[in-house]
């Protein structure tokens, strides 16, 4: 009997975070497929209290804890010349464990879940590698270091020997996966014409467990009981995209729209929050909660739900869920990337520029009657779209299971 090895750079418990949520699911629907050995790293003490769930799913499991400073890995990554994306998930312990289970069991697929972890397979494998990038990393970097500001030399190194690494990796692998069809689109530009017609460049979106995200019985949280509308902002709050955004709206858009909404609240809703965030709570009607037992009731009480992203990649987990708990939600074009719906009907959009930004808020605040109908029309549609597993469906062929 086949079997698989499963990558990636964080173990997949809990589903909390959109990377987690993504390989999360991908993982239960392989081990729904054949025994998966899995091997993946731990960024702390809260993730290795999980490994109990790993166990229970995996036929097999190796789960290292990071410990490399930044720092450290940074300069590796100057003697070596590598990109610092992989010298921070280096690991020993890791590349031995691959090597026993290919040695040992009879792996026929590996799935790699982001492109660092392309690192541990061997040369020499020859059955199937799938390589599930998400998003472009590269671009990303390229995207960072066009600002300006004094990690902008290290964010065009990081760019470009990512790119690099990253075609060797899509000429190695069997098919590489993105997120959406504009980030293959995106990948396979950026490896030219000749390279892009080597390699089986492929989407395969996120989805939504719309039976978990369901507002019905979903309570908003006890603490949005102000009288003003409540606006929230959902995820990782030390992820710098994320970062720019809520200090973006709480200090140049939260002022126009209280201007006709004094009591509207801005409830900025994730872990770690950075300190530049943590900075943000109680100014212009904002609340910081940092980590959340369950985000759902801070959607379900929420009377818009907004993600004015300057940089996004792909289709965003935030946005799916906020979606399927029938929430109006704006979204910067950027943030809308890649979802089916329209403008208006399943969700709004606007420009992140400040004004902008607040005439569309306050026009969607001005009429709850039309926020719901979006709401309604939202989750409609990532009912019918967007369920993990009709996301997830192309996974047997892709790995040689759903072959004759």
């Amino acid at each position: 009997m086949s079997e698989i090895l499963f990558l990636a750079h964080r173990i997949p418990f809990p589903p909390d975070r959109g990377d987690k949520i993504r390989s999360h699911h991908v993982l239960r629907a392989l081990a729904a497929m054949a025994p998966v050995h899995v091997a993946c790293l731990a960024d702390n003490a809260d993730d290795m209290a999980h490994e109990g769930e790993l166990a229970a799913l995996a036929a097999s499991h190796c789960l290292v804890r990071r410990r490399a400073s930044l720092v450290g890995a940074g300069l590796v990554a100057l003697v070596t010349g590598q990109p610092l994306s992989l010298t921070a998930f280096a690991s020993g312990r890791l590349a031995r464990y691959v090597r026993k289970v290919l040695a040992e069991r009879p792996i026929s697929a590996i799935y790699v879940f982001s492109g660092q972890m392309a690192r541990y397979v061997p040369a020499r494998f020859a059955g199937r590698v799938v390589m599930d990038f998400v998003d472009v990393d590269s671009a990303k970097f390229a995207q960072y270091a066009r600002r300006p500001t004094p990690a902008a030399p290290a964010y065009m190194r990081e760019a470009w020997l990512l790119r690099r690494f990253e075609a060797r990796v899509a000429r190695r692998a069997t098919t590489s996966l993105f997120v959406s069809e504009e980030e293959a689109a995106l990948f396979r530009a950026r490896l030219g014409p000749r390279r892009a017609a080597q390699c089986d460049v492929r989407a395969m979106g996120n989805g939504i467990d719309t039976a978990l995200f369901d507002p019905a019985g979903v309570a908003p949280a006890p603490e949005m009981t102000s009288a003003g509308p409540q606006i929230v902002f959902t995820g990782q709050m030390d992820y710098p995209p994320n970062v720019e955004a809520a200090i973006h709206f709480a200090r140049h858009v939260m002022p126009l729209v209280r201007g006709r909404f004094p009591a509207a609240q801005f409830n900025v809703v994730g872990r770690a929050p950075a300190r530049s965030v943590c900075a943000l709570d109680g100014e212009n009607g904002v609340r910081v909660t940092g980590a959340v037992p369950d985000v759902r009731p801070w959607l379900a009480g929420a009377d818009l739900v907004v993600a004015p992203l300057a940089l996004a990649r792909g289709v965003q987990n935030k946005v799916l869920e906020a979606m399927a708990m029938g929430r109006p939600v704006l979204l910067s074009p950027q943030a809308a990337t890649g979802l089916a719906g329209s403008d208006g009907t399943h969700f709004a959009l606007s420009p992140i520029a400040s004004e902008e930004l607040a005439a569309r808020v306050v026009r969607l605040l001005s009429d709850p009657r039309r926020g719901q109908a979006m709401g309604r029309a939202a989750r409609a549609l990532v009912c019918e779209r967007y369920g993990w597993d009709r996301m997830l469906a192309p996974l047997p062929q892709l790995l040689g299971f759903g072959l004759a």
